[in-house]
């Protein structure tokens, strides 16, 4: 496996006593980081974990370009996320909107008990992105002395992505060019190469999402039966281990200098 599994990496949570955690909490500048997934369909090729999968895997490798700088611990996954809109293609479990926050504020006000200066929110599902945003302003105001943050992973690839992928505006949304080559790179075994299938994403407002890296200001709801027949939205045909690797590696970069400015600047 290319990334670090639940407990088994030096800056994993769920692998540390009590007084572990409580010591790294109390050095200048800890930053905890909670990974928030999904369980949800990803049409014929992908599994339904794809986005717990590839949020914890980004998350894992910032951590580890950092953890020798920066205290920092990384909890396992929040693996359901908000994702009503996927319910008519089956194989998704999602959470209520209010329940996912007071679930994330649950989380982080046991979790900063323990005395971390920062808490960093990252997200891998499109659908928990305001709801992520909505936690850091809830979280914040109780934890006023707390630097508080979040970041969906797949936006820190804005910057360089048209340097990686072939796909026309359209091909890079959900279980398109971009997912399908994460996933190839990182959990091969799990990808059906031999169910490729997608439909190009189109909207017919001007000025909303056409993409995951395009797109103006406007939001619009759709049950994603309205936009794909497979549920997949984008081109999966197009996506490549090769590329996978050489996103995942950037998106490491990007993390990477998130978790020290937050250390930095908690300190």
């Amino acid at each position: 496996m290319v990334y670090e599994t639940i407990g088994s990496s030096p800056w994993s949570w769920a692998g540390r006593t009590a007084p572990e955690i409580r010591d790294i909490a109390d050095r200048d500048g800890s930053i905890l980081v909670v990974p928030v997934g999904s369980i949800e369909q990803h049409g014929d090729h992908l599994p339904v974990s794809t986005d717990t999968v590839l949020v914890d895997a980004v998350t894992q490798l910032g951590a580890e370009r950092v953890h020798d700088d920066v205290p920092l611990l990384v909890t396992p996954p929040v693996w359901s996320g908000y994702s009503p809109h996927h319910l008519p293609f089956g194989g998704t479990i999602t959470l209520e909107y209010d329940d996912l926050l007071h679930t994330l504020e649950d989380i982080a006000g046991s979790a900063l008990e323990n005395g971390f200066d920062a808490l960093l929110l990252v997200n891998g599902h499109g659908g928990n992105t305001s709801l992520i945003s909505s936690a850091v302003s809830t979280i914040g105001v109780d934890h006023p002395d707390r630097s508080l943050l979040g970041v969906t992973y797949f936006q820190l690839a804005a910057p360089f992505i048209d340097e990686v992928r072939e796909s026309d505006v359209g091909g890079m949304s959900h279980g398109g060019e971009f997912e399908t080559s994460l996933m190839l790179h990182l959990r091969p075994d799990l990808v059906h190469e031999e169910r490729f299938a997608g439909t190009p994403h189109e909207e017919p407002y001007e000025r909303s999402l056409d993409d995951m890296f395009q797109g103006g200001p406007l939001s619009v709801y759709r049950s994603f039966d309205e936009y794909s027949d497979s549920g997949a939205i984008g081109d999966p045909t197009l996506a490549s281990a090769e590329k996978g690797e050489e996103i995942y590696d950037r998106l490491g970069d990007e993390l990477e200098a998130i978790l020290r400015q937050i250390h930095d600047e908690s300190a």
